[in-house]
């Protein structure tokens, strides 16, 4: 019954399958050397005679420094036997790997040990679905530890948030397993937690999943795999725009949109065929001129820096947070330093914008952050503590309207304005941000808290509506929202549109 399996299923590919040819090709593979050619990385596209000295950091880069295998192993080869006929996609994109080109196969990267708890005896080899970043640690040692210190190691942190709460709670049902909206929305970018049976095999509930911020059995944070995609693991896929945008679009996070509106993304999208994605070091101003991609910026090397899997190494904003904060600076105390990496992230500026471009850029986006915090940000978080404190909304997230409101300014509407400010997208910053957080704060949040006031009078609160009255008015008072109450408020520029 399996072989006539096998045999149908490759039938409606268009295959023969003949099983002893198959095991010709596996100990084939097996005992003769790598294909080099295949797999080298003189691969690489350059442009002829513009040679330009290599700095030490972008050198570092060039050095080859994974673990290749003289043959295939024994173990690899008895699993292309199979895949081979089974998941001919699956050996097509292995075929086209470094990994291939190196004999890094199956069994390399999902042997297992004893004790692991996704482990299971299969074919008489004891393997793991899951390629953990811990696995592979084993041969990609600095770039697991850097990922590890990353954001995106720590994205599957999520449960508890305020997001997390709308999409099992209020769009989610009370059995576990209908909680869809979670699992396959934010998790499949966050992460799942991943449930193993006693099988070994896994819980279809958290499986699959390629969130970059996965909890795997092994205790391990993260998935190499979401961008690195299996089963090629591609450099090439990696550094294009395309590989961040399953994850980085969408109304509150959407900086593949605005990437693609703004100039770098323009210049990328015209002109990707002389970016010279192959390049092993890949450094701007050496290796290409055009673009960047989001790798670019956030984590390949540069003249001064080596490359880096930490993507928050050049962070100097946290943009995601209700009130804007400078790394280092926030309610969680952390090492890093905005100002440091700030400079790191000027150094790939300055590799094709002059000096005073980076300081200008960097004047008008703090500039950015700076209003969304102290006009809108601050005001309505104070409000809303306002609110809880007085009574007149509940601690449940989103059972009033003004939790609606709140939500969709800072997690939203504030979200688009300040990332498009980081990435020069103008109508990001205006019409998708200030737009709907100026119209969000004025005909929504102050009318629905002055509703809350008056509703809590009747009922006789008066000490709670008074304390949220005086906030308010407050805010009105305020030179730049007195506009709104028929005041001078901020001056406006009349030859504007």
């Amino acid at each position: 019954m399996a072989n006539s399996r096998k045999k149908g299923s490759m039938q409606t590919l268009g295959f023969r399958p003949l099983k002893g040819l198959v095991m010709l090709v596996a100990w084939v593979l097996f005992f003769l050397p790598p294909l080099a050619s295949h797999a080298e990385e003189g691969e690489s596209v350059s442009a002829p005679d513009a040679k330009v000295e290599v700095a030490p950091a972008a050198a570092e880069a060039e050095k080859p420094s994974r673990k290749t295998f003289d043959s295939l192993s024994r173990e690899s080869a008895t699993c292309v036997s199979c895949h081979i006929e089974d998941n001919r996609g699956l050996y097509q994109q292995w075929g086209r790997s470094k990994h291939y080109g190196a004999n890094v196969g199956c069994y390399e990267c999902h042997r297992a040990e004893e004790g692991d708890p996704d482990a299971f005896m299969h074919k008489k080899t004891l393997i793991s679905t899951i390629v953990s970043p811990k696995d592979c640690g084993r041969c990609h040692e600095r770039e697991a530890k850097e990922f590890s210190q990353s954001i995106h190691a720590k994205a599957g942190g999520i449960e508890g948030s305020e997001s997390h709460t709308l999409a099992q709670v209020v769009q989610g049902m009370p059995d576990e397993s209908m909680l869809v909206a979670a699992k396959q929305g934010c998790l499949q970018c966050h992460g799942s937690t991943i449930k193993v049976k006693s099988s070994g095999k896994l819980e279809a509930a958290t499986w699959p999943n390629s969130g970059i911020g996965r909890i795997n059995p092994d205790g391990s944070s993260g998935a190499c795999t979401a961008c690195h995609q299996r089963h090629e693991f591609s450099q090439v896929q990696a550094r294009r725009p395309e590989a961040c945008g399953k994850c980085h679009r969408g109304p509150a996070h959407p900086q593949n949109e605005i990437y693609a509106e703004s100039k770098h993304g323009i210049n990328f999208f015209s002109n990707a065929e002389r970016m010279n994605l192959q390049s092993p070091k890949w450094v701007p101003g050496e290796d290409y001129d055009t673009g960047p991609t989001c790798a670019s910026c956030h984590m390949s090397a540069t003249v001064e820096s080596p490359l880096t899997h930490d993507v928050s190494h050049r962070i100097s904003w946290n943009l995601r947070a209700p009130i804007s904060y400078k790394v280092g600076e926030g309610p969680v105390k952390t090492e890093a330093s905005w100002k440091d990496n700030r400079k790191r992230m000027e150094a790939v500026c300055i590799s094709c914008h002059t000096e005073n471009i980076v300081k200008g850029f960097y004047q008008q986006f703090d500039n950015v952050v700076i209003l969304y915090n102290t006009k809108f940000a601050q005001p309505a978080q104070e409000l809303m503590d306002s609110l809880a404190k007085a009574g007149l909304r509940t601690p449940a997230s989103f059972d009033d309207a003004i939790e609606w409101t709140w939500f969709e300014i800072w997690h939203q509407a504030g979200r688009r304005a300040r990332q498009g400010a980081s990435m020069q997208a103008p109508d990001y910053v205006q019409w998708q941000g200030f737009h709907d957080i100026s119209r969000l704060f004025y005909t929504q949040l102050l009318p629905q808290a002055e509703a809350l006031v008056a509703q809590a009078r009747s009922a006789g609160k008066k000490e709670g509506a008074d304390a949220v009255a005086k906030v308010i008015e407050g805010i009105r008072r305020r030179p730049e929202h007195a506009w709104s109450n028929g005041g001078q408020g901020e001056k406006q520029d009349k030859a504007a549109p």
